[in-house]
């Protein structure tokens, strides 16, 4: 696979933003976790030290990535943003300084697909919401992106499940701190033939495994939503690590 330069530029950037993250992420974690929102944070020790990973999260509110861009310290996370994040005045200087890489929503991004893939063989921690936008109300139908990246990069898959976000502009403007809870479930990855290559038959049933996974380590039922009954859940196509 040939890769585009500016894909390869993009990889070798990721050293020089690391001082940008330690200034956000200090923010994030000061000003955020210390006096914005209440947090609970569990299951740090299932994130891998390093090697390629994905960090596989629940959407339900605006401030999700900057949770778990704050939430975990023994590495960086690099999100998945939609490009209309970019044209906000508020928050596109936030997504540009910490580094963060844009995907088109609808469509077939083949751009953000690259850069994923590339980004986590080189050994980076990425952020990616597999439902591809915000459900406030539950987990819905997840798309395969995530499982082709994964099983092209050789990655291991961290299901992260937040509770307690939906609502967090309603309880500051209360002067309440809202309570997010933050659950890292147990780490794992798509067993495969080990060439990078899977079946269209067989993504669907990679992600459907892994969305319960993620089900799972939402501490909140109510948002499993069509992941809810977990009895479902397979093993299949994933290996603990």
């Amino acid at each position: 696979m040939i890769v585009p330069s500016e894909v390869q530029e993009y990889v070798a950037r990721q050293p020089s933003l690391t001082w940008r993250r330690h200034i956000l992420r200090w923010v994030i974690r000061t000003l955020g976790f210390k006096v914005l929102w209440n947090m609970e944070i569990t299951g740090l020790d299932n994130i891998p030290t390093g090697g390629p990973s994905i960090i596989m999260m629940n959407h339900i509110s605006l401030i999700d990535p900057v949770l778990c861009m704050g939430a975990v310290t023994q590495r960086f996370v690099i999100p998945m943003t939609k490009i209309e994040n970019l044209e906000n005045p508020l928050i596109a200087p936030f997504i540009r300084w910490w580094g963060a890489y844009s995907v088109k929503r609808g469509e077939i991004d083949r751009k953000a697909l690259t850069n994923s893939i590339e980004l986590v063989r080189s050994g980076q921690l990425i952020l990616i919401a597999p439902e591809g936008t915000r459900h406030s109300d539950g987990l819905v139908e997840a798309k395969d992106g995530l499982a082709f990246i994964a099983t092209k990069a050789d990655a291991a898959i961290i299901p992260t499940g937040i509770s307690g976000a939906v609502e967090w502009k309603d309880c500051l403007k209360q002067l309440r701190r809202p309570r997010i809870r933050i659950h890292f479930g147990r780490a794992f990855k798509f067993r495969s033939s080990g060439n990078g290559r899977t079946s269209r038959d067989v993504l669907p049933v990679m992600t459907r495994e892994a969305m319960y996974q993620l089900a799972l380590a939402i501490q909140d039922e109510r948002l499993r939503g069509f992941y809810r009954d977990v009895s479902q859940a397979t093993t299949e196509h994933i290996a603990f690590i």
